[in-house]
């Protein structure tokens, strides 16, 4: 019996035009196409107004291409309803953000479970499963601390074990060491790359960092909504 079929997502074509007003248009996107495959681990790395962030947005399913395609498993984002893309991302791509996007008045443990609320999975359940997530990221002996009463280190592990706690088949982390210093942001990225590892799920890491790029398998760099080079390891 053959195995899963290993590519994971398509984008094709991809274009995505802001409208502002009635007489201008931004065009973030000019044809973008590339794919990746299940557990592949591929950095996006450009500038400041690159195209990256518009990116992001589509692949993580949470905004439609203005033409060209993104699919996942074969099937087109723009065929799929809201609820059906609000399924999509609760149980197929989890996001890790520069800004770690926390509540500030849960806790550690709580904030992992926010996914899972959305999901039928037992009150206990859910409090085991994120313990375990955090216990993931070496965070066993904080799961009471509230975001105020972490470092930007720890945030940024609450934020990967809230992204991998739902078991995805994908990880966008954007930018995901961007307000971290250099000692700790290799330590994020360390952590990243061995839960890639052991767990076989899809990483895409957002960056305008060259050094962080070069870590990954494969990279795409954009300029100025187009993909400028396509460079494997």
């Amino acid at each position: 019996m053959s195995g899963p079929e290993p590519l994971l997502l398509v984008a094709e074509e991809v274009t995505r035009v802001y409208r502002l007003g009635r007489d201008v248009e931004v065009h973030a996107l000019r044809g973008v196409s590339f794919q990746v495959d299940r557990g592949e681990h591929v950095a996006i790395v450009g500038s400041s107004g690159s195209g990256k962030s518009t990116l992001l947005n589509l692949l993580g399913a949470l905004d439609r291409p203005t033409d060209g395609h993104v699919r996942y498993h074969g099937r087109d984002v723009r065929e799929r309803s809201d609820a059906e893309l609000a399924e999509l991302r609760n149980r197929s791509i989890g996001f890790v953000f520069q800004s770690f996007q926390l509540l500030p008045r849960l806790s550690a443990l709580d904030n992992v479970i926010v996914p899972l609320t959305y999901r039928d999975v037992a009150p206990r359940e859910r409090r085991e499963q994120a313990r375990e997530a955090l216990a993931l990221v070496g965070l066993a002996d904080r799961l009471e601390h509230r975001p105020g009463e972490l470092s930007g280190g720890q945030q940024q592990r609450v934020a990967i074990a809230r992204a991998l706690v739902t078991d995805p088949e994908l990880i966008l982390a954007d930018e995901p060491t961007g307000n971290l210093d250099t000692t700790t942001g290799e330590e994020i990225m360390a952590l990243l790359e061995s839960l890639h590892a052991d767990r076989g799920t899809a990483l895409v890491v957002i960056t305008h960092e060259r050094d962080i790029a070069e870590r990954a398998a494969r990279r795409i760099e954009l300029r100025d909504g187009r993909i400028l080079r396509e460079v494997t390891a």
